[in-house]
């Protein structure tokens, strides 16, 4: 078992002592969803792994609360950003916007990324970097801009 299951399990046991049945249902979720790709695809996942699905979930809250606000759904608005924060606890810190250009650029320089098309060598490059300490949305939009402007 990976250190970051072990303390995802940790995690739910506090919740459970402290009664915090909100957020014990937020962490089951999680080992839910680790535990399905386990049974899926008969592997054990490690720290790599079970950060790429907490992002997905993050990811997948992210797009619920625009459509939620798209509808005026206010209550699931909040349960969705709720989730969000407590997900994002075990995931690592958020990087700032500097260092995710100065691994953008490192990217696009070790690649020798000159336009557009090399945009899947400079992602293939970032996404580990960076896969759950930022939005690969905006990241992606960011190398675009750049090699679009080379």
């Amino acid at each position: 078992m990976s250190d970051l299951q072990k303390q995802i399990q940790g995690a739910a046991i506090s919740a459970m002592k402290a009664g915090e049945k909100e957020r014990l249902k937020t962490i089951r979720l999680m080992t839910s969803a680790m535990k399905q790709i386990e049974i899926d695809e008969r592997i054990e996942l490690d720290d790599a792994r079970i950060i790429a699905i907490l992002d997905k979930m993050v990811k997948q809250r992210r797009e619920s609360i625009s459509q939620f606000k798209t509808a005026g759904r206010d209550d699931l608005i909040k349960q969705e950003v709720y989730e969000i924060d407590i997900i994002q606890e075990f995931l690592p810190q958020a990087l700032s916007e500097d260092e995710i250009d100065a691994i953008v650029n490192q990217a696009i320089e070790q690649t020798s990324a000159s336009s557009i098309k090399d945009m899947g060598k400079v992602m293939g490059l970032v996404r580990p970097q960076i896969i759950g300490r930022a939005d690969m949305g905006e990241v992606s939009g960011r190398i675009k801009s750049l090699l679009s402007t080379n």
